[in-house]
């Protein structure tokens, strides 16, 4: 489960009203948003919120590390709000859904020593395709 508002508050990010809000859309679960989906979900709670206003609030949480932007086969870039706890993704190739999900053991474990070209490996980022239950 997201902790994005605790994580938020604790850092003392200046919550206004548009900002709880757009903050408020994306805590949770296994949720990878789009922009203009959370602009969408945003003018329920807070019908004058503007799309720009939502835009700046995404890039502002990406730029904090609060949130992960995802790009998957181009489409539109999603936001994850589960950005301090390992995950990976699984993204359905037909209709683009995405679960987090965290398989046991290192991924680097699969990457051998030559195969790094010398790169000190910090972070693995692993995507797993497939088709949904509702496409398969």
């Amino acid at each position: 489960m997201s902790d994005l508002l605790e994580r938020l508050r604790g850092r003392g990010w200046r919550m206004t009203s548009q900002r709880r809000v757009v903050a408020e859309v994306l805590d949770g679960d296994h949720v990878h948003l789009t922009a203009d989906e959370v602009h969408a979900r945003a003018m329920e709670r807070l019908p004058e919120i503007s799309r720009a206003t939502v835009y700046n609030a995404l890039g502002e949480l990406v730029a904090l590390g609060e949130v992960v932007e995802l790009s998957t086969n181009g489409r539109a870039k999603r936001y994850d709000p589960n950005a301090h706890h390992p995950h990976h993704h699984l993204v359905c190739s037909r209709c683009g859904t995405i679960r987090d999900v965290h398989p046991t053991g290192d991924p680097l474990a699969g990457l051998p020593p030559e195969e790094r070209f010398g790169f000190t490996v910090s972070k693995a980022e692993v995507t797993y395709r497939g088709l949904c239950p509702s496409c398969a």
